[in-house]
């Protein structure tokens, strides 16, 4: 179906798989991911960057990609939740989440996890306060968000990241 409006052709790597998509100027990354790429684990809520639901990494640091334009990742790297672990095992942070109880509805649980995995990779031996400092942006109503700290505590102190 024409519209009129312009398209661009974008090329980026996307959970280690480089890939290319033809977009609108105006069309938001989540949408391309969930649409164009049938990537479901990147979750939409607020669309205004403020709950952490759709959380993804871009070349390693997390970023809200409801208030992402597509176009912006041309050339970069995206991760998202379907990038981490494999069939046969989970990366040590979806582990660490299931071993302490960190998730209940699991909806915010991606962007939490890859909040998480950005965080760890910026410091990977943070204190509770800059786990709970880093991570306000991401919003949870089940669990308290506890066993989402004592899940990334105990992380950093076995240092083992994945």
């Amino acid at each position: 179906m024409k519209t009129g409006i312009p398209t661009l052709d974008i090329a980026f790597v996307l959970n280690g798989v480089r890939v290319s998509a033809t977009v609108e100027p105006r069309e938001l990354l989540i949408d391309v991911l969930r649409e164009k790429f049938e990537l479901s684990g990147t979750k939409r809520s607020c669309d205004i960057g403020v709950c952490g639901a759709c959380t993804v990494l871009i070349d390693g640091l997390p970023a809200s990609s409801c208030s992402m334009i597509a176009a912006d990742v041309d050339g970069r790297e995206v991760l998202t939740i379907e990038g981490l672990g494999t069939p046969q095992g989970l990366d040590p942070i979806q582990q660490a989440f299931v071993a302490h109880g960190a998730l209940q509805c699991g909806f915010c649980t991606p962007g939490m996890v890859l909040a998480v995995k950005g965080l760890l990779a910026l410091n990977a031996s943070p204190t509770e306060d800059e786990i709970r400092h880093f991570l306000r942006g991401n919003l949870c109503r089940c669990t308290g968000y506890v066993k989402i700290i004592e899940a990334v505590v105990d992380l950093a102190q076995r240092k083992h990241l994945g």
